[in-house]
């Protein structure tokens, strides 16, 4: 099981998210510790996203045996003005 490390951005979004969306991206947290990343993002970002809900993603790095969580998006419009940020 890889271990998390969260940042600071990541801490204060997760923090900042209501109680029933912040419970799906701890699961979602959870299942990406026991299995490997799927997908990973395109045009270079060397990031990979976790569809969390709809609209919520979350963005994380793997680097040997840690899960480094750099932003929990609660909604799409979050995620594509850092995503654009990129380009």
């Amino acid at each position: 099981m890889m271990d998390l490390v969260f940042s600071d951005a990541a801490k204060k979004e997760l923090k900042d998210l209501p109680q029933d969306l912040k419970t799906i991206f701890l699961k979602h947290l959870n299942k990406i510790q026991h299995m490997p990343p799927r997908r990973h993002m395109k045009h270079g970002i060397p990031h990979h996203v976790e569809k969390v809900t709809k609209q919520a993603r979350l963005i994380y790095n793997v680097e040997e045996d840690k899960l480094y969580i750099l932003h929990c998006f609660k909604n799409h419009k979050e995620y594509e003005r850092w995503y654009k940020s990129y380009k």
